[in-house]
């Protein structure tokens, strides 16, 4: 790739970064709201008998309502590893894009996982729901994304890491660079 290929590259994976993240990321909710809910009712319905209101992204689980908010459909960790996906330089097209497809499918299902095992410890009333929900939401996701993309690197054998590379690139073609 030519030096003016490569800035067209960085420009535009940053910008795709930036357009996805106006509108508060609506379109990761657009797509993983029911990519969420539905394999979810589905777990649930078929262990408890679980009844869902589409309206109101609630799922009744033995007469107990969880309702699926934003929080629990993640988007922010969808676009996390876009982020990271999209800020790492020098993957070809068809493996970023199956990159982004396994990282999402990885986490929708181990984000399905820990939304039936809180369910079920919530409607057994488990002393330790509050703690492992904490949790789960607060470090548990951010744990998960880091392992999925520590996986993807290794997995893709991805040698350039998320933002620094693209800054040493635009560094080198600078104007603040020393010249020999």
């Amino acid at each position: 790739m030519n030096k003016n290929q490569e800035f067209w590259n960085l420009f535009s994976r940053y910008a795709l970064l930036i357009i996805l993240a106006l509108g508060s990321l609506w379109v990761f909710y657009l797509v993983f709201t029911p990519l969420t809910i539905y394999p979810t009712y589905w777990l649930l319905n078929y262990f408890f008998g679980a009844a869902l209101n589409t309206a109101e992204s609630v799922i009744f689980v033995e007469g107990v309502p969880i309702e699926m908010i934003k929080a629990c459909i993640a988007g922010s960790a969808y676009y996390l590893l876009l982020i990271f996906n999209l800020s790492t330089p020098n993957i070809n097209i068809s493996k970023r894009m199956k990159m982004i497809a396994s990282s999402f499918l990885i986490f929708l299902v181990i984000n399905i996982i820990r939304i039936v095992l809180l369910t079920i410890m919530y409607i057994n009333n488990s002393s330790f729901f509050d703690v492992t929900h904490k949790a789960t939401w607060y470090i548990g996701s951010i744990i998960v994304v880091m392992a999925i993309w520590f996986y993807q690197v290794k997995a893709y054998k991805i040698k350039d890491i998320p933002f620094y590379s693209d800054l040493k690139f635009l560094y080198k073609h600078s104007l603040l660079r020393k010249r020999k």
